[in-house]
């Protein structure tokens, strides 16, 4: 009978134990980066909020800018746009989620046409899909805070 070279417990602990502790080291650099992209795209999609906002107040001056994120969003098949669904934004940011952040727009009076308006991105899961909050308003400039949307609208800082 030969005899055959196996590995032992011993080594196959050891084994184990050794990818633990890469995955140890590595999960959290993971999870620091996917929070990374996720803010990186929250930053990009109230760029094209503010954009889009720009050219919905040009194409419709009667109504001003608009606080409701579908007349941002696409058009239903082949139909032109509309000031309900003028087809400025996707429908992924259109939904108000993208990335791990939740978008919305609000701060529109009830005058017509609308003077203003505030965008916001909150991360859906705060810690685990993103650390700041974003926002912006008319002015264009983008802001971000590490407490809430309220604090980032009345003093975040500027990115």
């Amino acid at each position: 009978m030969k005899h055959q070279k196996v590995f032992s417990l011993i080594e196959l602990l050891i084994v184990v134990a050794i990818i633990l502790i890469i995955a140890a080291i590595a999960i959290p650099n993971l999870l620091r980066s996917r929070i990374s992209a996720n803010e990186a795209s929250a930053v990009g999609s109230l760029r094209t909020l503010n954009t889009a906002e720009i050219t919905y107040n040009t194409s419709y001056p009667s109504t001003g800018f608009t606080c409701t994120l579908s007349a941002l969003g696409p058009t239903s098949g082949s139909a032109s746009a509309t000031s309900t669904a003028s087809g400025l934004i996707d429908a992924n940011l259109a939904s108000g989620i993208k990335s791990g952040y939740s978008f919305a727009l609000s701060g529109c009076g009830s005058t017509t046409p609308i003077p203003t308006y505030q965008s916001t991105g909150t991360p859906v899961s705060p810690g685990t899909t993103g650390q700041r909050y974003f926002c912006s308003d008319a002015s264009g400039v983008l802001k971000y805070d590490a407490g809430s949307t309220a604090n980032c609208l009345t003093n975040g800082n500027p990115i």
